[in-house]
């Protein structure tokens, strides 16, 4: 009998299976929020120079007769004239900006707060010639999400899944929290950086992983909600914080992983959780009926194998292995690069922020029902192929089409935004096919850092728009673009056994028959939501 045999034999998914993944669960709601927050505490209102001290405001037009026009009449920005210009016709501001003397925002700014009331960048003046730390600032926080990922995806396998969870629920709460209070840009940003269990038998845990998308897709409408009724940036920052203290006190409650105290050797802990799980779910006389000698045969394979996985280092080491984590790599950093670069730019496409925002996570839900459609009767490559393809001439198009045609502009980032969530979704489940079973594990959170370099890699892009007001889209655009190519060189997975070792990979390649034998004539899978959204994704 098999660990997943003996969690059916206790209950299946029973009360202890249900609750625990809801209380797992439900901090995604505002994991969501985190992950794209700055569109909001980092918004960028209108704003314009302050006129000197010395400048009386009082008198009429004496404010305008210091604000140089744009090429659409608007406010320059970033510069004043020099000396007030009273009585100037310039309707559209060339004739006043070809002739007059400006300078920087010496003074600093006057901002409009009418619909953001406090942010980060009218904080701290994160305009101008300091535009570029509001994306660094994004940066540095999905470093610290793929710094936390590796750190606590190793203290995990040392020390337990539980205690890493209630670690993880009090780091976010307490340095999230501590942002809210920071004093200066650079104490928020430290801040920011610094800020599953295996209970589920293996049949359900795709469809677990799925609900976990959900409620992921779900947080993005909590945050639009959120920002609307709080638009101050550190009220907005300890509302989607403070949560997290609860989930850490309830955290205390859950039982330790049985797989991992196995994988660990210590079989007098797995016996006792074993049976706690079994109390729970009402199957007490199943629960008596374990004893250490029928465990120690139950769990031979997680006895055997021990807690650790294959190294990293295996998917260079061989050909074949090293040729499927390059072309995956690819795919999951252009996937993760690509989405990051639309969701955070929210201000760019001309309508409302809240509005957008909304309808982001809205998408989700018939771009993933499309990609289990195409995944599943197309196969894995044409639908990743597709997704990318796709997803990459949308933020194109987007790059040419003028930025008054905010509808049109609104349209196709709504549609390359869901169909990279289709591709997150493929590429998971892509990935899990296309790695042996010795290094399935390690392909998937390997898959997973490279999504996360992405993340990081994103916002960065944005800063050459200093440059050429479209190039950050042509970046985004074209990412997407070359790595549907680097998919096509990927062998086709419906329909195949799941490979067990290097061999297979060998086999399969060269189109011989796969020595394992399964009844996949035609995989259905569930609904994938990829893991790496919750991770920001």
């Amino acid at each position: 009998m098999a660990f997943n045999d003996l969690l059916r034999q206790l209950g299946g998914i029973g009360r202890f299976q249900k609750a625990q993944v809801t209380l797992i669960i439900l901090p995604m709601l505002l994991m969501a929020s985190h992950n794209t927050l700055q569109n909001f505490t980092a918004a960028v209102p209108p704003h314009h120079c302050r006129p000197p001290a010395s400048a009386n405001l009082s008198r009429d037009g004496e404010l305008e007769a210091w604000l140089p026009r744009d090429g659409q009449g608007r406010p320059e920005s970033c510069l004043r004239f020099t000396s007030p210009q009273r009585g100037l016709p310039f309707p559209n501001g060339t004739e006043a900006n070809g002739t007059e003397a400006t300078e920087p925002c010496t003074n600093g700014w006057i901002y409009d707060n009418s619909t953001f009331p406090s942010t980060i960048v009218t904080e701290w003046d994160l305009v101008c010639s300091h535009r570029a730390l509001r994306q660094l600032a994004q940066s540095l926080y999905m470093v610290g999400v793929l710094l936390g990922a590796i750190v606590f995806g190793h203290l995990a396998d040392r020390l337990g899944r539980r205690k890493v969870l209630i670690l993880s629920h009090l780091q976010m709460a307490a340095s999230g929290t501590c942002t809210a209070f920071a004093p200066s840009f650079p104490v928020y940003c430290a801040f920011r950086l610094l800020s599953d269990m295996e209970w589920m038998p293996i049949h359900t845990r795709a469809y677990v992983s799925t609900l976990a998308g959900y409620v992921f897709s779900l947080g993005q409408f909590i945050l639009a909600g959120a920002a609307y009724a709080v638009p101050h940036w550190r009220y907005l920052q300890l509302l989607v914080s403070v949560p997290f203290f609860v989930s850490f006190v309830y955290s205390w409650f859950f039982i330790e992983s049985a797989r991992w105290y196995a994988s660990s050797g210590r079989l007098d802990l797995t016996l006792k959780a074993l049976q706690r799980v079994a109390q729970i779910n009402r199957k007490r006389e199943e629960g008596a009926k374990l004893n250490m000698e029928g465990l120690r045969s139950s769990l031979q394979k997680e006895l055997t194998m021990g807690p650790g996985s294959a190294s990293a280092l295996e998917l260079l080491r061989h050909p074949a292995l090293r040729r499927l984590f390059l072309c995956l790599s690819v795919l999951w950093f252009a996937t993760s690069f690509a989405y990051y670069g639309l969701v955070m730019d929210l201000q760019g496409f001309g309508v409302s922020i809240y509005l957008i925002q909304v309808i982001f996570g809205a998408v989700d839900l018939p771009a993933k029902f499309v990609g289990f459609v195409a995944i599943n009767h197309l196969g894995r490559r044409p639908a990743q192929i597709a997704a990318l393809l796709l997803a990459g001439i949308c933020i194109l198009a987007n790059g040419v089409i003028p930025q008054d045609q905010s509808t049109v502009r609104t349209s196709l980032a709504v549609l390359g935004k869901g169909c990279l969530a289709a591709s997150f979704s493929c590429i998971f489940l892509y990935t899990g096919e296309l790695y042996p079973t010795m290094i399935r594990q390690t392909g998937l959170g390997m898959g997973s850092t490279m999504a996360r370099v992405g993340s990081i890699a994103s916002p960065l892009v944005s800063m050459t728009a200093e440059l050429f007001p479209s190039m950050p889209l042509f970046i985004y655009g074209t990412v997407p673009v070359v790595a549907s190519t680097v998919a096509a060189l990927l062998p086709e997975t419906l329909g195949h056994p799941l490979p067990d070792t290097v061999q297979d990979l060998e086999d399969r390649r060269r189109g011989k028959p796969q020595r394992q034998q399964q009844e996949q004539q035609k995989q259905m899978v569930p609904l994938q939501a990829s893991a790496q959204e919750k991770n920001g994704l």
